[in-house]
């Protein structure tokens, strides 16, 4: 399809962008789940007219977001031009996405339900879903706003945000050179990759002239960062690596780096460090211009409940309370009684017993011990799945360079031929920030069966699934995996390793805490570091920081893992003998990820089919 002009767009951009209500009830109901559809089956020419429009849709949205394309390994035949092109960053890109979601919202909206199968409804409702909360976010005047993704950031750029991160790990990982085309292609993105940062540019400079400032200390990581990329020699290597075979094309690209891309780089650090003079060390958003309305909009956004800030604190409190009661008797069989539960965890987590080596033997055991622990839990999941994927994974360690602003681990699916696996990335700028209790956990949260292993399941429904997606199922399905891990069995002969496990949960009840303390309760940076101590016996410096970059995006992981759990318990209930837990777990991961009101909808679609 051809994608709209920006005429086309602007005359079909009537549309509202009002935040769609949200099913989810406080913390201790369940969520509300609308009644079953008649089982009348659908109609071939309703399902045609939205199976098209679905279609029309995902390339709508993947010529927004090229890379994509690439990531997922479709940017061939007719797409294949996408394979040469960058997102736009700047402000008339902006534009552009906010004048495309009304009009393909619009569209959505105007879709008849009658005659839809169930699985084609839930594709129509999840789209509207992300783009009504798109265009709300991109309706207030901060930086980074994903459609159907879990990166929202009042920053255009700061230390874990911004196209001098995103697109040379890009380059390296995602974008395949395996043909003289192929090497074209990426020397045409590496020559738009300086646009991609002067585009960043003009918002950053819009973001200071309206008071949209980081925190100071934010600003210094980030100078850091940006001005180890500036020397371009991680640039020019990796030009070198992809490049090789084809004679010219190293050289050519390294004038690009030279003459264009560093020059680029250094105007945003210019106009970071005109930031950070004027920065405080104010953590939270409500210091910022209408901080306020955007902590309450990207708390909407990464639960998809109208959980309050008091209500996401309070369930941290209490959740915290629980696991700590878990926890106690684990610690005391290892000969840790004295002190409270965090203070045992810090002295457990400096146990040699479970540390791995200093240095790069430390970081090679490492790895060797997430290989084995994949291995382990891979040949599990035939008890926790009726229908099983591949499992497609790559564990890499995250670029150097990159790890002082970035998160411990992450991981997600791959491309949809399968030609590019499914990453697990891992931070190791110090080995010792991981231990054996800690990494099996780690490892079913970002692998399998989480992030990697569930993501392919949405490869397999409609394209602009594979696009959407939101932070409360990845993340509540990831800590739901590592719940899983413990119930196969993994950690019966292990108990430092459940303990790690329900440490990585308390740490996800602690966010809801810290995060909420920082953004609404007024909390320095000091105060949400000594929390975490006080909790789960680390101070975790680099996560604090990174929730006041990502506001509200730690919020999702627990908030997400305990709406599974409550339809997990209402479909138990409601199907008693008939139950099955592979069921329940392939109905839901074959739903594909979709907001908690959607998901109860899912699951009482499971429920009744089961019944039937």
């Amino acid at each position: 399809m051809t994608l709209l002009t920006r005429r086309q767009a602007l005359a079909a951009a009537a549309s509202t962008t009002a935040l769609a209500a949200c099913a989810a009830q406080p913390v201790a109901a369940p969520l509300a789940a609308a009644p079953p559809p008649p089982p009348s089956g659908p109609n071939p020419a309703a399902e045609a007219q939205a199976t098209a429009l679905l279609d029309s849709i995902a390339e709508n949205l993947l010529r927004l977001n090229p890379e994509s394309a690439t990531s997922l390994g479709i940017d061939k035949d007719a797409r294949a031009p996408l394979r040469s092109q960058l997102s736009d960053r700047s402000a008339a890109g902006q534009r552009l996405k906010r004048e495309l979601l009304r009009y393909d919202l619009a569209r959505a909206e105007l879709l008849p339900s009658d005659g839809l199968s169930h699985s084609t409804r839930t594709s129509v409702e999840v789209v509207k879903s992300a783009y009504r909360t798109a265009l709300d976010g991109l309706a207030l005047p901060y930086g980074d706003v994903p459609v159907g993704g879990w990166r929202n950031t009042p920053y255009v750029v700061i230390q874990n945000v911004g196209a001098y991160l995103d697109v040379p790990r890009f380059l390296d990982s995602e974008h395949q050179v395996r043909s003289a085309e192929d090497a074209q292609s990426w020397l045409a993105r590496l020559a738009r990759y300086p646009a991609a940062l002067d585009g960043e540019l003009e918002r950053m400079q819009a973001a200071r002239a309206v008071g949209l400032i980081p925190p100071a200390f934010l600003i210094d990581k980030a100078l850091e960062q940006l001005t180890a990329s500036a020397t371009g020699l991680s640039l020019a290597r990796l030009a070198d690596s992809k490049l090789a075979p084809y004679p010219g094309l190293p050289m050519e690209a390294k004038r690009i780096i030279a003459d264009r891309v560093l020059p680029a780089l250094r105007r945003q650090i210019e106009e970071l460090r005109a930031q950070r003079a004027q920065a405080t060390d104010d953590a939270g958003m409500w210091a910022r211009p209408a901080g306020t309305d955007y902590y309450r909009w990207v708390l909407k956004a990464s639960t998809t409940t109208a959980m309050t800030p008091e209500e996401i604190h309070q369930l941290g409190i209490d959740t915290l309370r629980s696991l700590h009661g878990r926890m106690d008797p684990i610690l005391r069989s290892l000969g840790y009684t004295e002190g409270s539960v965090g203070q045992r965890m810090l002295a457990i987590n400096q146990d040699p017993r479970f540390l791995f080596p200093a240095g790069d033997a430390g970081r090679a055991q490492i790895l060797s011990f997430i290989q084995d622990r994949i291995a382990i839990i891979r040949g599990k999941m035939p008890q926790a799945f009726r229908t099983l994927v591949r499992g497609n994974v790559e564990v890499r360690r995250l670029p150097p360079e990159e790890e002082p602003g970035a998160p411990g681990a992450y991981g997600g699916a791959g491309s949809i031929d399968g030609t590019i696996p499914g990453k697990f990335w891992i931070n190791l700028k110090d080995g010792h920030d991981h231990n054996r209790m800690s990494l099996p956990t780690l490892t079913h949260h970002e692998a399998i069966p989480g992030h990697v292993w569930e993501g392919e399941y949405s490869l397999k429904l409609p394209l602009i699934r594979s696009l959407l997606s939101f932070g409360a199922f990845s993340e509540g399905w990831a800590l739901y995996a590592e719940q899983l891990a413990d119930e196969l069995g993994v950690y019966d002969d292990d108990p430092a390793g459940r303990l790690g496990y329900l440490d990585s949960i308390a740490f996800r009840a602690c966010r809801l805490v810290v995060d909420t303390g920082l953004h609404h309760k007024r909390w320095t940076r000091e105060q949400a570091r000594a929390y975490f101590l006080e909790q789960v016996g680390n101070e975790n410096a680099s996560e604090v920081d990174r929730y006041c970059s990502w506001p509200g995006q730690a919020t999702s992981y627990e908030v997400g893992h305990q709406a599974i759990n409550r339809e997990r318990e209402r479909a138990r209930a409601a199907l008693g003998p008939r139950y099955d837990l592979r069921d329940f777990n392939s109905a839901v991961v074959a739903g594909g990820n979709v907001p908690m009101d959607v998901l109860a909808r899912n699951v009482s679609e499971y429920v009744r089919t089961t019944q039937a």
